[in-house]
């Protein structure tokens, strides 16, 4: 066995030095792994968004324990974008560390320096922070709108852009309008010119059923969600009482299924 390993086996798993230096050993390019250490920045970033997601997942399961599992696998991912960066001499897992204290420090005015706000200063104090914080970001991105995630979900990006519209003043003062403006969608939609302008009608759709489902005060994307959800189980329930594939079944029987399973539903919700 070799220095590493034997030094390795006598770490304290709990601490997250000991993570540290895993990563950087899996990262040597003479001892570690030959996959981490061809990595880079953008290669590894789609596993930061499924780790996320998996954590998400986890909490919605109520599993704990797999919730643990999956909050390690997300740590893993700032370790390895903060050991990636290290080796650039651009930035280290304290520098990360420091700099998200600096922020809650900072964003948390109420509760580290001035006492007894009240809850709508303390979300006014919030916004004019991330505002200030934004302003002094070097970018050519400016404006209301800087600095919302690209790579976040549709609907989520959706939500975050006319949220930040909406502090300008730019929004609908109630339901009214967003919903009327639906209807116009739609007719955009039914009069499209060709594929190109399909797509772009049907994305302003979605955008203002979003904008209809804020005012609503409901998140559009946990909506879609658990409309899927709903679709999942429905069709499960059809396949169950059909005995396996519907697929080949004609379509009047198909609808048939459907509407056995919203009953069935239905009588089980009400036990």
């Amino acid at each position: 066995m070799d220095k590493d390993a034997s030094q390795s086996q006598k770490s304290d798993f709990s601490s997250i030095d000991t993570l540290r230096q895993i990563m950087a050993r899996l990262r040597d390019p003479a001892k570690g792994c030959a996959w981490d250490a061809a990595q880079n920045f953008s290669s590894i970033a789609p596993y930061a968004i499924e780790e996320a997601y998996e954590v998400v997942d986890a909490i919605e399961q109520q599993d704990m324990h797999e919730l643990k599992n999956e909050l390690g696998d997300l740590l893993l991912q700032v370790v390895f974008h903060s050991q990636m960066a290290s080796e650039k001499n651009l930035f280290t897992f304290d520098d990360v560390v420091a700099a998200i204290c600096q922020k809650m420090i900072r964003r948390h005015p109420h509760v580290f320096q001035e006492k007894d706000i009240d809850a709508t200063r303390i979300k006014g104090n919030w916004e004019k922070i991330k505002a200030e914080e934004r302003s002094e970001k070097k970018s050519n991105d400016s404006g209301a709108l800087a600095g919302i995630a690209k790579a976040l979900p549709a609907l989520i990006r959706a939500k975050k852009i006319q949220e930040r519209a909406a502090r300008t003043g730019f929004d609908w003062s109630d339901t009214v309008g967003p919903r009327t403006k639906i209807d116009e969608e739609l007719a955009e939609v039914d009069n499209a010119t060709d594929h190109e302008n399909l797509i772009e009608e049907i994305g302003d759709v979605l955008f203002t059923v979003t904008t209809f489902a804020r005012h609503h005060g409901i998140d559009a994307e946990q909506a879609l969600k658990k409309s899927n959800e709903k679709f999942e189980n429905r069709f499960k329930i059809m396949e169950e009482i059909a005995g396996g594939d519907i697929t080949p079944l004609p379509l009047s029987e198909k609808e048939n299924l459907w509407i056995a399973a919203k009953n069935y539903e239905k009588s089980n919700n009400k036990k």
